[in-house]
């Protein structure tokens, strides 16, 4: 008995195949695709919407929509990546009907439709509501740190800035005494040229300027830190205690078919103080309608408590511990 064989390359096909019978009828790329045909981009706000008279022709926006929420959907971030999927995954290849994107034009695409991608977001998930996907009886709130692009060595607070400063201004003096003494120096020894220095200087001068219109910057703001990479993002410690420079996503799920409901990227560090916002924006997504929400002791605060108590939301969270040397309830803080 042979083993089962493949069909021959170079066998002629008298009535070729169509890309179309590659993706089966229950295919979840056919939603994708029959959504984005009913959505107006023009009104959500994307650019070249509208088809543009001069230059030369533009993808359409919404086969690069296509392009995004399928990556979106299958964990692929990198448009490098998705340049690739669009030559090699058959899937993508009947999605957007074998175009093929460079990665700096689906790089392009994501920057200069943020807010419009998040229309379409706030679109689908009122889509969800009228189709009766969300419960609108049980909610969990919880945040997730996610990692900014932005490393650790360009992330700066007033401390960090300031021993930068001191550290430059010592650079400078050393610099400057080795200017004064290089004319005396002997000439057998190899020494950096005056031309050299004072280009040293120059250049941790320009540092210097740098760091003092961050430091001038975060004076001003009254911030704690910036970011230069991602402005938005932050030094957060994550679950395995790494101190990353992250942003915090809070994340609102209904209970009846686990779909996010809504979602706010914030700077804190932590969850605490974003409960009762994050209630009261599914209470208003929901049409006002009392419900139940879920969360951990990161969220516990009385004020917030009060505050979704007072709309009609019913909150179940774990109540924080304090420890103490006596391992007595009775003496804990709270």
């Amino acid at each position: 008995m042979g083993y089962i064989e493949g069909e021959d390359r170079n066998q002629i096909i008298l009535f070729p195949e169509s890309i179309d019978e590659y993706v089966s009828d229950n295919n979840s790329i056919r939603i994708i695709d029959e959504y984005i045909k009913q959505l107006d981009l023009e009104i959500l706000g994307f650019k070249r919407a509208v088809n543009p008279s001069l230059g030369r022709p533009p993808y359409h926006p919404k086969d690069m929509l296509k392009l995004y929420l399928y990556g979106y959907l299958n964990r692929i971030r990198s448009s490098r990546r998705l340049e690739q999927e669009a030559i090699r995954n058959l899937e993508v290849i009947w999605l957007i009907r074998k175009l093929k994107p460079d990665f700096k034009t689906i790089a392009d695409f994501r920057k200069d439709n943020k807010k419009a991608l998040k229309k379409v977001f706030r679109d689908f998930t009122k889509l969800c509501d009228e189709w009766e996907l969300f419960g609108k009886e049980l909610i969990a709130i919880d945040g997730s740190k996610f990692r900014a692009c932005n490393s650790k060595k360009n992330n700066y607070n007033l401390k960090k800035l300031e021993r930068h400063l001191k550290y430059l201004d010592e650079k400078i003096e050393s610099y400057l005494q080795e200017l004064d003494h290089h004319d005396r120096a002997e000439a057998s020894l190899k020494k950096p040229d005056a031309k050299e220095i004072e280009e040293r200087i120059q250049q941790l001068r320009d540092r210097r300027e740098k760091y003092e219109s961050y430091q001038k910057k975060l004076k001003q703001s009254g911030e704690n830190e910036i970011s230069t990479t991602d402005p938005d993002s932050r030094l957060m410690a994550n679950h395995n205690n790494n101190v990353e420079v992250s942003y915090n996503v809070q994340t609102t799920v209904d209970a009846k078919h686990k779909l996010i409901a809504d979602f706010k990227v914030t700077q804190k560090p932590n969850d605490l103080g974003e409960l009762d916002h994050m209630a009261i924006r599914a209470k208003k997504l929901f049409g006002n309608k009392a419900f139940e929400v879920l969360a951990d002791k990161g969220y516990y605060k009385a004020k917030d408590l009060k505050r979704c108590t007072e709309n009609g939301i019913t909150v179940y969270i774990t109540k924080q511990s304090y420890a103490n040397g006596t391992k007595d309830p009775a003496f804990y803080s709270d």
